[in-house]
């Protein structure tokens, strides 16, 4: 009988440890899980803050080149005019 009592014992002990390790690994797991969500969110949002200060700087050279192309018409212009007046 004592016999039994010590194997049903170390039976019980050892389904509680591995129900303990079950629960303990898909914490970790969840954890971690969530540890990268933050890391790749965290990655998100600094490619969307360098896409947004990248597109800003090609709008203010937009506006730059439209505003030598203006400059240069002028310029074809005020030449066009001139040489329509020698001819």
């Amino acid at each position: 009988m004592e016999d039994q009592a010590t194997t049903f014992l170390l039976l019980s002990i050892l389904i509680m440890v591995t129900i303990l390790l079950i629960f303990g690994m898909k914490y970790f797991a969840e954890a971690r899980r969530g540890r990268e969500a933050v890391l790749k969110e965290g990655t998100y949002l600094d490619l969307a803050e360098k896409m947004a200060s990248l597109q800003a700087a090609s709008t203010a050279s937009l506006v730059t080149l439209q505003a030598d192309i203006a400059t240069i018409r002028e310029q074809v212009t005020s030449i066009e005019a001139v040489l329509k007046e020698v001819e």
